[in-house]
């Protein structure tokens, strides 16, 4: 009888990080998921925002007592008791609860607060092609534990006005963060949302991002869209819920782009 071992995987940890709220974070998160999934990549999601919307994004009932990525960073459960299976193809999630909300004034007074996500994750690290943390619209403990998780950073940017409002901040905080705690970060790309080409607006703001960014943005931008408004209230991706729509393409074309960036 011939055995066969299966080959070690390590994945490239993608943190997905705005500290704004609304600019198409979540969205990307479960999208850009999903699309590595159907492309035949192993794909973990960790939702790392309390607001749980890449949970409900794939459908996961938040039931009360269920284990969350709270578990892992507070009690030390065992990764692998906080994994769900999704119903995305090879697409799993380590699902948020509301008790994620308690974690940023916990957090403050354990010991390595920093790189408790980091210790989640190397419980996993060799089962899967891409890890994608959803992180808060924030710059607190719960996002720099995002930062010091991450291989590389995809920075989602909306097409819309104050696109570039608190970004030096954000960007500081990068910085920081790969002096003290993960030298080895860097931004993987930077992802023009929401984008309408019917206006002037969108066009300025996609210009204005290029300029500041250069070769760090991705050349797939991703449509301002109702398809991809109205799939996480059905719990499905947007390849699911409307596998032809110019949403979905764009994500198909950004996770080739991941791909190649590696």
């Amino acid at each position: 009888m011939i055995t066969i071992k299966k080959t070690e995987k390590n994945a490239v940890t993608l943190t997905i990080i705005n500290q704004k709220g609304g600019v198409g974070k979540s969205t990307t998160a479960v999208n850009l998921a999903a699309a590595l999934g159907e492309k035949g990549k192993e794909v973990l999601l960790i939702d790392l925002d309390p607001q749980g919307n890449s949970t409900s994004g794939f459908g996961v009932e938040k039931i009360i007592g269920m284990k969350s990525i709270y578990d892992g960073l507070m009690n030390d459960t065992p990764t692998k008791e906080l994994i769900q299976q999704t119903r995305e193809s090879k697409v799993s999630i380590i699902p948020a609860t509301i008790d994620l909300a308690g974690a940023e004034p916990e957090l403050a007074v354990v010991i390595s607060r920093e790189t408790r996500l980091s210790d989640v994750i190397k419980q996993i690290k060799n089962e899967y092609d891409f890890i994608i943390v959803d992180s808060p619209p924030s710059l607190g403990l719960l996002t720099i534990n995002s930062l010091a998780a991450a291989d590389k950073l995809i920075i989602p940017i909306q097409c819309e006005y104050y696109a570039l409002e608190g970004l030096s901040k954000l960007l500081d905080t990068i910085k920081l963060v790969k002096v003290r705690l993960n030298q080895d970060l860097e931004i993987q790309g930077v992802l023009l949302t929401m984008y309408d080409s019917r206006t002037t607006l969108a066009r300025q703001v996609s210009e204005e991002v290029k300029e500041f960014f250069q070769k760090q943005v991705y050349k797939t931008i991703v449509p301002r869209s109702v398809k991809l408004a109205e799939a996480p209230s059905f719990g499905q991706s947007i390849l699911v819920y409307s596998s032809r729509s110019k949403g979905a393409e764009a994500y198909r074309e950004l996770a080739k782009e991941v791909i190649r960036r590696g």
